[in-house]
């Protein structure tokens, strides 16, 4: 038979005891009053029924935020198994237990050991057991119940933003919308007035209001003015319970900005400005500024300036400098103070940007007077005209005048002007000018197929202050005249066959003129007189300004004639008539039965200076056989062996050998060891004359030693004697140098370098011991010693 045990599960709820330990019987009732307890008992499965309840056993309660000492009391476990005698063990399991939660294994007593915070964790599962100690098995199937932590008014509202900033624009109507400001309860909105909250202003009365329940800001004053004040700072303060007393509450600040609308129209502070500007003022040149103020800002405060009337309408404009909104006052024509000195103008500034809404505020635009001044300066020379167009024809003489310039002082003064011509336009002094009245003459001939038109300046000069001048530019155009004949339009080159025939055209000519024709030109053509009748050829005008050129004849002969000169006379019909005189060269060449060129005149028509082609070929050929014979020569004479100076044994004294070859003195080191010569104790035997090369090496002889002491004369009459025997010396007619010093001379140096150096007197009077040689510096220096005794 199958025995059913009855697992009962006891919890307590209520407040917190002294010991965990504490007897049931003496716990304090918080809610509920009675004790939970789940029955599960029966004989049989078929016996085991669920009754109905009105609460869930598993669900429990669990105030947070428990400040006591001692741990926190949830409930109790019990199992009807259990005897009382210790053989059954409570065990809890699931979110928390051990840690957070806690049983007593014997008495199934469960108890929070932390505080608990909702906003954390709202719920905790858990699961019971008891088991027996002895064998280990559970002695009732796990159950599984829940702990909700019932929450209390411990958070204070928040608001999403530290900060809020908000901008609205200025003169708005009341209750315009500004912003909404948002806060936040963690507690639980389903339990009580913890988390409920209501919106109020502690900071921004009159101007602005908050709706209670969703935070809206609102304004609440009417015709708030940024040009009064533009920065409001709003504090709005969140409170939870619904706001009522014991509440707790958060706050946030709004930072309110009035933007900017055109409600301000422009104003000139004065009501009349005065400039002055200097007559010499170039146009486009600033005047002056003026500026009207607008409170507004930005776009509201932009300004546009205009000239509305005034006499100096035309002669003043303005525009507006973007960066400071002043009105700049340019000139617009030049001024001249003594035209007019004084101008007053009408200034207008007006609003770019009008707000419609605003209108009723009056207009937004003011006016001011302006007042220019002009001042006089002292001004150059003015010129009657811009610039002189000038003609002149090219055979005028000199000295002719041919214009006059013009200039006045416009001052009041009216200082007399000089004039001068500017020579950087005018590098040839072509023309020249009056200094007094401008009158422009020339002082050069003009050739107007040379230079057309010429261009100069001409400057004027107050005489009193020179620096005062202007300039004008003067184009002066040459005139033509017919002083030009004309001639051939190009060189023409004729060919006359010798079968022509009679009357044959062989040549058409035309004509050009460097003068000018206002008509157009017409020229005539004709032979010069001399051949008109005695010429092989006849000319003929077409009269369209060509000509043509026939033959007289029917055969010519370029044997007999191969040249013929044709002069022609050509003239042109204007006044005064010009004619010049061309010859047309025609050279007579072998054609064929067609009239086509073949061969002419090689010698005339390819070597104008008559040389025939054999005459150039021979000419040639001489040139290159000079040219030969000049390098075979040059080479001879490099390459010819240079022979001994005694080539037999023959007397040769009778003999006149011219060499001249001059010797390179001291410097020549490469025909004579000069060493030797300075020093006779250094020869060398072995070296030998390097100037020539002997067909037979005679060995030098070997010359005694100079013996010290010895004589110069000795020793250079002991070397003429070696060479007068040696056949290798050099030529009879060279000069051999010898510079031998000696071993020296008991007078020692002479030099009076070192006597500058010692630091007393000398005695000079050992000179007069050394003999007559010597007599004459003794009587110098001993001249000087007596000088100084003296």
């Amino acid at each position: 038979m199958r025995t059913y045990h009855c697992f009962w599960l006891l919890f307590w709820a209520g407040q917190p005891h002294q010991s965990f330990l504490t007897p049931l019987s003496k716990r304090t009732s918080g809610f509920p009053e009675k004790e939970k307890v789940l029955v599960l008992s029966g004989n049989s499965r078929r016996d085991l029924h669920r009754s109905k309840r009105s609460w869930m056993w598993n669900q429990f309660f669990l105030l947070e935020e428990y400040t006591g000492t001692d741990y926190q009391y949830v409930g109790k476990l019990h199992s009807d198994q259990d005897k009382g005698d210790g053989s059954l063990k409570y065990i809890l399991s699931g979110d928390g237990a051990g840690d957070l939660f806690i049983i007593n294994e014997n008495t199934g007593d469960i108890q929070a050991t932390k505080r608990l915070d909702r906003e954390e964790k709202p719920v905790y599962i858990l699961r019971a057991q008891a088991i027996n100690r002895r064998t280990g098995r559970p002695v009732e199937p796990e159950s599984e119940f829940i702990i909700k932590i019932h929450d209390i008014n411990d958070n204070e509202p928040m608001f999403t933003k530290d900060v809020y900033n908000a901008s609205i624009p200025e003169m708005s109507d009341v209750g315009t919308f500004v912003v909404q400001v948002t806060a936040t309860d963690a507690d639980d909105p389903t339990y009580g007035n913890s988390a409920k909250v209501v919106y109020s202003i502690l900071q921004g009365q009159p101007y602005f209001s908050v709706e209670s329940e969703t935070g809206i800001i609102k304004t609440a004053l009417l015709n708030m003015d940024r040009e009064n004040r533009e920065q409001y700072q709003v504090v709005i303060q969140a409170k939870d319970m619904g706001g009522q007393m014991g509440g707790l509450s958060g706050t946030t600040t709004v930072n309110i900005t009035l933007t900017d609308v055109n409600d301000n129209p422009p104003r000139f502070p004065q009501s009349t400005y005065q400039f002055r500007a200097p007559e010499s003022t170039p146009p486009d040149s600033p005047v002056g500024r003026i500026k009207a103020n607008d409170a507004d800002v930005d776009e509201n405060a932009e300004i546009e300036y205009s000239i509305t009337e005034g006499d100096g309408y035309d002669m003043f404009g303005i525009t507006t400098d973007k960066d400071t909104q002043e009105g700049i006052i340019t000139v617009k024509k030049a001024l001249d103070f003594e035209t007019k000195s004084l101008y007053i103008l009408k200034v207008e500034a007006t609003n770019t940007h009008v707000d419609p809404r605003f209108l009723y505020l009056g207009p937004f635009k003011d006016s001011a007077t302006v007042r220019i001044q002009v001042e006089d300066v002292d001004e150059p020379p003015v010129f009657s005209r811009p610039a002189y167009i000038m003609e002149v024809k090219e055979d005028v003489p000199i000295n002719s005048v041919i214009g006059t310039v013009t200039a006045q002082d416009p001052d009041a003064a009216k200082n007399p002007v000089k004039y001068s011509v500017d020579r950087h336009t005018d590098m040839d002094r072509v023309f020249n000018i009056n200094s007094g009245n401008g009158s422009i003459f020339t002082s050069k001939p003009l050739d107007r197929e040379t230079l057309l038109w010429h261009n100069i300046t001409v400057i004027a000069a107050e005489i009193n202050n020179p620096k005062q001048s202007s300039r004008v530019p003067v184009f002066i155009k040459v005139l033509d005249v017919n002083d030009n004949a004309p001639e051939f339009a190009m060189f023409y080159e004729t060919f006359v066959c010798e079968n022509a025939k009679a009357e044959q055209l062989i040549q058409t000519l035309s004509a050009v003129d460097k003068d000018d024709s206002y008509s157009g030109h017409q020229f005539s053509f004709s032979l010069a007189p001399e051949a008109a009748s005695s010429s092989n050829f006849t000319l003929q005008d077409n009269r369209d300004n060509t000509a043509g050129i026939f033959t007289r004849k029917t055969r010519y002969n370029r044997h007999e004639m191969s040249t013929y000169f044709l002069p022609v006379v050509i003239s042109d019909n204007d006044y005064p008539i010009q004619s010049s005189t061309e010859t047309v060269t025609i050279r007579v060449c072998a054609c064929d039965h067609r009239g086509k060129m073949l061969s002419c005149n090689a010698e005339a028509l390819v070597h104008p200076t008559g040389l025939s082609t054999g005459a150039l070929i021979a000419i040639l050929l001489c040139i290159i056989i000079l040219l030969v014979t000049v390098v075979l020569f040059a080479a001879l004479r490099r390459q010819r062996k240079k022979e001994p100076l005694i080539i037999s044994k023959e007397d040769i004294r009778d003999n006149i050998v011219s060499y001249n070859d001059e010797g390179g003195g001291e410097e020549d080191t490469q025909a004579f060891d000069i060493g030797t010569l300075r020093n006779p104790e250094a020869i060398d035997d072995n070296k030998l004359r390097r100037d020539i090369v002997p067909e037979t090496l005679f060995m030098p002889r070997r010359t005694a030693t100079a013996r010290d002491n010895t004589d110069v004369r000795d020793f250079i009459n002991q070397r003429l004697k070696e060479n007068d025997t040696d056949p290798t010396a050099p030529p009879y007619d060279s000069l051999a140098t010898y510079a031998y010093e000696g071993n020296g001379s008991v007078a020692e140096s002479l030099s009076s370098l070192e006597s500058v150096t010692t630091d007393g007197d000398q005695d000079y009077d050992y000179l007069s011991d050394w003999g007559p040689r010597f007599k004459k510096l003794a009587d110098m220096y001993g001249a000087m010693d007596s000088d100084k005794d003296s």
